[in-house]
């Protein structure tokens, strides 16, 4: 395996500060399970005040909370309404149909987004022959929308659109603190229209694992019968949550410094011959940009860059994204640049 010296793979790849795991190595720990985890009902406690909501459940992956979420607002059968790129879409093993067997209905929406004409447009009456319509998703920020953010009046917008015809709704919120940053919205604000939301400590915020899934008193009781029914409960799980509690004290304030580096990373490949990207659609800390170079394709250029220590990540045949974190530095910026730059010029 080559060494790689610049990982703008994904936000998933940060390791723990030595910091982070002194914080880890110190942390009281119980039984989570039982409920006497006292650092796990500490961050649930913080988590359900950041999102303003009535309770909060610890889990270990965004994917889980994403899951749970569905199986509890839905029955078998229903419909889940979501933009056409969401990740419960394309990035879930088809986890919504095998868990809560719910059907997804796409949304064709711009850059993960829709507003609420668009939304009304997919909405039907109730009648026998459908699968009842139950749930609205949306994704804050969005994946496959190079990072994308929804303005508070678009979530609200549709928020009220969909409680007015009977659905319930859930906030994929896995870069949701990089909409904070980048919007000065708190995130109990942007979530609060919002029947449940969960928030990823193990991207932007560095944690090893762990996400937090909020809502109200009635809906996390029942998500913790699917956390158990499903596997997620980790018994001394105040050892990762203590990652995630120390990545809320420290770590917030990073996002403004990796949403700046992506916006250097954008505009100095605006410049390198071959690609092609729009530096201004860039808001958060996903930078996703276009092969116009004949003789390469995203899986070639990938492997040519990594074989001088920048791993990228290719997102379709000749589409590629890189993604900023706390483990990229300016350096890191700069030299990813001058390796595309040279792999480029052949």
């Amino acid at each position: 395996m080559q060494t790689i010296i610049v990982d703008l793979f994904s936000d998933t790849k940060t390791r723990p500060t030595a910091a982070m795991r002194a914080a880890m190595a110190a942390a009281e720990v119980g039984d989570e399970r039982a409920g006497e985890d006292p650092t796990v009902l500490e961050l649930e406690a913080r988590g359900q005040a950041l999102l303003g909501k009535e309770a909060a459940l610890y889990l270990p992956s965004g994917t889980m909370c994403n899951e749970i979420a569905m199986a509890v607002h839905c029955r078998p059968g229903e419909a889940v309404l979501c933009e056409k790129d969401a990740h419960i879409i394309g990035f879930e093993a088809g986890g919504a149909a095998a868990l809560a067997g719910v059907m997804l209905e796409p949304i064709i929406g711009q850059r993960g987004m829709f507003d609420a004409n668009t939304l009304r447009r997919y909405l039907r009456a109730d009648h026998l022959q459908a699968p009842r319509q139950r749930l609205l998703e949306v994704e804050q920020t969005t994946n496959l929308g190079g990072g994308a953010v929804w303005s508070l009046a678009q979530l609200d917008e549709v928020a009220e659109l969909a409680h007015q015809a009977g659905l319930a709704t859930h906030m994929d919120g896995a870069r949701l603190f990089n909409a904070v940053v980048a919007s000065g919205v708190a995130a109990a604000e942007q979530a609060a229209g919002f029947d449940s939301v969960w928030v990823d400590f193990s991207k932007g915020l560095g944690a090893p694992g762990g996400a937090l899934l909020a809502g109200s008193g009635d809906f996390i009781h029942e998500a913790r019968r699917w956390q158990i029914r499903i596997g997620g409960a980790m018994r001394q799980s105040g050892i990762i949550a203590a990652a995630c509690l120390h990545a809320l004290d420290h770590h917030l304030h990073g996002l403004v410094a990796d949403h700046r580096r992506a916006r250097q990373l954008a505009e100095g490949l605006a410049r390198l011959p071959g690609l092609r990207i729009d530096p201004d659609s860039v808001a958060t800390n996903l930078i996703y940009f276009t092969i116009d170079a004949p003789q390469w394709d995203a899986k070639k250029l990938a492997a040519a860059t990594l074989e001088h220590g920048v791993r990228l990540c290719p997102m379709g045949s000749r589409r590629m994204r890189a993604v900023t974190h706390l483990d990229v530095d300016d350096a890191g910026i700069e030299r990813a640049l001058q390796v595309l730059g040279k792999v480029l010029a052949g």
